[in-house]
């Protein structure tokens, strides 16, 4: 993990000292951006690979597992509001669960499933910020099986 932080630190840095990306990001739109997500933490990725489509990858960390999450995310403008969009999209996870959740549940070291998301993203003009604020229901049906619609997430990420 402390690996990834400085892999995070040094992306944020090259990107802030390149003018062609500083120049874009303080803008309403972004084409990448890379920082941290909340309730559950993890690192979050974002690319814009059409104006109004997104690649999104999530890694999740918690004390039992850590999942993988690769998402396609269909964006639209809200509203009269520069730089706030709603979004949904749909994808995949895999998890790796730990010793201690496997012997408390009798099961497997990996499972994997299906996502969808739903949520609102939002660019700060003038400043390379980006928050997101989304809803991610899964269902977990190989290795496992198990559904969660509790997970609602709060993105922060450095725009480039």
């Amino acid at each position: 993990m402390i690996n990834s932080l400085r892999v995070l630190i040094f992306l944020c840095f090259v990107s802030l000292i390149t003018s062609k990306s500083f120049s874009q990001a303080t803008g309403p739109n972004y084409n990448t951006a890379i920082g941290f997500r909340f309730a559950p933490g993890g690192v979050t990725v974002k690319h814009f690979v059409k104006s109004n489509a997104a690649l999104e990858g999530i890694g999740y960390f918690w004390k039992d597992a850590f999942r993988a999450t690769g998402l396609y995310e269909w964006h639209q403008q809200l509203g009269n509001v520069q730089g706030l969009k709603w979004f949904a999209g749909i994808g995949a996870h895999i998890d790796f669960l730990n010793n201690e959740y496997k012997q408390e549940k009798n099961s497997g070291g990996a499972a994997a499933g299906m996502d969808g998301i739903i949520g609102l993203d939002y660019k700060f003009t003038g400043a390379p910020i980006n928050l997101s604020l989304d809803w991610q229901p899964s269902v977990t049906f190989i290795g496992e099986s198990y559904s969660n619609s509790s997970w609602a997430g709060l993105s922060f990420r450095f725009a480039f």
